[in-house]
């Protein structure tokens, strides 16, 4: 019994976590990394880390310009945000 509660968290626990699904379009239609992360620099964040996820998000952690901690997920076609969270 302890072993099918603990297979069915492992299998359950990726699920738990999984960001949202930004975009299906082809990625030559996906803005620059490297000029959206200027873009955001310039509006004030400061960021940390930046990843593209596997729902196919940019997905910054760091500050905004009131220095509150965020993660946010934006589309990286149109660059608005999908999902954040911010302390």
């Amino acid at each position: 019994m302890r072993n099918v509660l603990l297979l069915s968290l492992a299998i359950a626990s990726p699920l738990a976590f999984a960001g949202p699904q930004c975009t299906t379009a082809d990625k030559a239609q996906w803005q620059d990394q490297a000029k959206f992360q200027e873009n955001l620099k310039a509006e004030g964040y400061e960021i940390k880390k930046f990843k593209v996820t596997s729902g196919n998000c940019y997905e910054i952690y760091g500050w905004n310009k009131d220095k509150q901690k965020v993660e946010i997920y934006f589309d990286p076609v149109t660059g608005k945000a999908v999902k954040s969270e911010i302390d």
